[in-house]
């Protein structure tokens, strides 16, 4: 009997009726597509936050995607745990995600093998009211069509444990990699800016040892560096914003950015 992993933040974070959340992500995916000249990219890193505050930022990670990607069949998820404390990193207890516009499948078979790791367990509860995996489905799925998942959420975790994980799940073409994290939090605008664009120049240099007030998806971030820079990833930032520009005031404001990650073969 399979298990799905009911939809925790649908009429929250997104719109929780069908044709409402297709029409808002079409709508986000269309403003973002005059910028989505260049090749697919390996890895993404996108916000994940109420679509209302950061879902133009994640459209411009996601309209590259539906611009330059026609091979992807899988993809690996990866976002902080924010309600369970986890060591490591932890994989669903689940053969489907759902969202209002449908269950995405789980790739349990490449799940089974991760699960062998010491740094991975198999946690129902960090995912189940997680928001930061859940946020990213409805752009996938409007983008790519049919994949499998395979979701992980990262709690304390080194550099090195989540970029083994990252290894073992890089194949090919086929293969998207995911990070989800926004950047800093309930910062004045001006502060927040200041702040962001430091930490954003770390990420683009690939220095793997950001904190929670940096990022609060730092530890998959991390292992995410180390894995672009063993890959010779290029990263390039697609977009970085906060609350303040987009539905927020400006006292205390959250961070966003959207960044590709290209193949050596696909840039200078």
């Amino acid at each position: 009997m399979n298990t799905i992993r009911p939809a925790a933040v649908a009429g929250l974070f997104y719109p929780g009726n069908r044709g409402t959340l297709a029409q808002e992500v079409g709508t986000l995916l269309a403003a973002a597509r005059p910028d989505t000249a260049g090749p697919c990219p390996k890895v993404v890193m996108v916000p994940h936050a109420g679509y209302v505050y950061s879902g133009a930022i994640a459209a411009a990670a996601y309209a590259r995607l539906e611009a330059s990607c026609h091979d992807i069949r899988r993809v690996v998820l990866i976002g902080p745990a924010h309600r369970v404390a986890v060591r490591g990193l932890a994989l669903p207890q689940a053969d489907a995600f759902a969202t209002p516009l449908g269950n995405v499948p789980l790739d349990t078979i490449l799940m089974a093998h991760l699960a062998r790791l010491p740094q991975v367990s198999v946690s129902a509860a960090a995912h189940a009211r997680e928001h930061s995996l859940e946020v990213q489905l409805p752009f996938l799925q409007t983008v790519l069509g049919e994949f499998s998942l395979v979701p992980l959420v990262a709690g304390n975790a080194t550099p090195d444990e989540v970029a083994q994980v990252l290894e073992l799940c890089w194949g090919g073409a086929e293969t998207l990699i995911v990070v989800s994290s926004d950047l800093s939090h309930y910062l004045p605008y001006a502060a927040a800016q200041r702040t962001d664009r430091d930490t954003l120049q770390h990420i683009l240099r690939g220095d793997a040892w950001l904190d929670g007030e940096q990022a609060c998806g730092s530890m998959a971030v991390n292992g995410l560096m180390l894995s672009a820079r063993s890959h010779r990833l290029h990263a390039e930032l697609l977009d970085a914003r906060n609350s303040g520009d987009t539905a927020g005031d400006h006292e205390h404001v959250v961070g966003y950015a959207a960044i590709a990650y290209l193949e050596p073969d696909h840039h200078d």
